[in-house]
C-alpha cells in the first residue's frame, strides 16, 4: 500500500482535481492509503433506481466494479443515502445480520474478502444522482480512526467537486457561444498578446485565405496596411487596451486590392471565452471583420472620422447613400442642387472615388453587419 500522504499534501491534491477532474483517479489512491482502506472510490448514486456508477476507484477488481453496475447496485444497503457529510457504514443503516444473508453480501462483497462498507455523500444540491465517497474498510468493519479521517475529507472533497461542475458549466456555455460564433457570416478572430490567431471562425478562414486585407504569416495575423498592422500590435498587447479599444468602439477600415472595403472592429473576451476550456487559452480579445453589407446609419459615424468629413459633407453622403442623387438630395436636405454637387465632390475628394455608385459601395463596406 503506498505511503499515506500528509493531511496538508492530500488537500493540495484534492484541490488540484477540482481544477482538473483527470487527476480524481491520483487522487483516490492517496484518499485510500490515507484512510487506510482496502478500497475507495468516488460513486454517483441513485437512490430512487438504485442505480450506481462508479467514476475513479482503486483497490477493487475491474470485474466486480461492472457487476456492481449490472447487478449488485441494486442490492447495495447504502442505496438509501445518508445526509450530506454523514459518514455511515453498514451497520448504521440497517439490521447486520439480515444484511449478510442478502445478495449484496454473499455475492459481492464476502467474495472479494470484506465485510463492510461505508459511504459519505459530498454533494450538498438536491443531485438526482449525488456523488459519494465510498470505502471497503478491509477485512473487518469500519473503525473509528478510518471514520474521522473519511469526515476531515468531506469539506475538501466538496468544495472540489462544486468547482469541476462550475467549470463544467462554464465550458458548456463557451461550447454554446462558439457554435454560434462559428455560424456568424462575419469574421471572428481570436489573439492572443503577439497577434497570433488562437482560432477563427469559418468566416476569417475565407477572409485569411484570399491573403488580401489580412493574412496569417506563421499563425500570426498580418495586416496588408502597416498603419492597421502596427495598430492591431499595440491594442492587442494586454487585454487592458483590448477593453479601450472595445470600449470606444472603434472600428479599423480596410481596402482590399479591388477597391472594396472591410471594417475590422476590437471585441473584448469575456471570461467565458477566455477561460472556458480546461486549458486557459492565450486569446486576450478578438478582432471582428465584415465586408460590404449597406446601412448608412450605422457607418456613418465611421466614415465621417475616417475621412474628415465635415458635418454637411456627412449629409450630402447619407442622403446620396439613403435617398438618391443630387436632385432628391436637394430636395432632401432643402438645399440648391449647385451646393449638393458642392459637397459632393469634396466628398469624392476625401473618400478617393469619382462617382456615386463608388459612394455607395464605399458607405457598404464601413457598415455594421450586427445592426438591422
Amino acid at each position: 500500500m503506498p505511503r499515506p500522504p500528509k493531511p496538508s499534501e492530500l488537500i493540495e491534491t484534492i484541490y488540484d482535481a477540482g481544477l482538473h477532474p483527470e487527476l480524481w483517479s491520483e487522487v483516490v489512491v492517496k484518499l485510500n492509503a490515507f484512510i487506510g482502506s482496502q478500497a475507495c472510490g468516488l460513486i454517483s448514486k441513485d437512490p430512487v433506481s438504485k442505480s450506481g456508477a462508479t467514476h475513479y476507484y482503486c483497490g477493487v477488481d475491474p470485474h466486480y466494479i461492472q457487476l456492481y453496475a449490472e447487478t449488485y447496485s441494486r442490492y447495495d444497503p447504502l442505496a438509501r443515502l445518508p445526509r450530506y457529510g454523514e459518514v455511515r457504514n453498514i451497520p448504521d443503516l440497517v439490521d447486520f445480520d439480515e444484511y449478510r444473508r442478502g445478495r449484496f453480501y454473499q455475492e459481492w462483497l464476502r467474495p472479494q474478502g470484506c465485510v463492510d462498507v461505508a459511504n459519505v455523500v459530498l454533494e450538498q444540491s438536491k443531485s438526482p444522482c449525488p456523488i459519494l465517497m465510498t470505502v471497503i474498510p478491509g477485512r473487518g468493519m469500519l473503525d473509528a480512526e478510518q471514520r474521522a479521517r473519511m469526515q476531515f475529507l468531506v469539506p475538501h472533497a466538496s468544495r472540489a467537486l462544486l468547482i469541476n461542475r462550475a467549470i463544467e458549466r462554464k465550458q458548456q456555455r463557451a461550447i454554446a457561444l462558439a457554435d454560434v460564433v462559428d455560424q456568424l457570416n462575419a469574421g471572428v478572430i481570436l489573439l492572443d498578446s503577439a497577434c497570433h490567431i488562437v482560432h477563427s471562425n469559418p468566416a476569417a478562414e475565407t477572409i485569411l485565405a484570399v491573403d488580401d486585407v489580412l493574412r496569417s504569416v506563421s499563425g500570426r495575423l498580418v495586416a496588408s496596411s502597416s498603419t492597421v498592422n502596427s495598430a492591431l500590435r499595440v491594442i492587442f498587447r494586454d487585454t487592458s487596451e483590448v477593453a479601450l479599444a472595445a470600449s470606444s468602439g472603434r472600428k479599423i477600415p480596410l481596402t482590399s486590392r479591388d477597391g472594396s472595403y472591410y471594417v475590422a472592429q476590437i471585441i473584448a473576451l469575456p471570461s467565458l471565452l477566455r477561460e472556458g476550456t480546461a486549458e486557459r487559452s492565450s486569446a486576450v480579445g478578438a478582432l471582428f471583420i465584415w465586408k460590404a453589407e449597406l446601412d448608412g446609419r450605422s457607418c456613418a459615424g465611421l466614415i465621417d472620422r475616417t475621412f474628415e468629413l465635415t458635418p454637411a459633407e456627412l449629409r450630402v453622403l447619407q442622403s446620396i447613400v439613403d435617398v438618391g442623387g443630387v436632385p432628391e438630395t436637394a430636395v432632401a436636405l432643402g438645399i440648391a442642387e449647385t451646393t449638393v454637387k458642392t459637397h459632393l465632390h469634396r466628398v469624392f475628394a476625401k473618400t478617393g472615388v469619382s462617382r456615386q455608385a463608388d459612394l455607395v459601395k464605399l458607405a457598404a463596406g464601413f457598415s455594421n453587419p450586427l445592426v438591422h
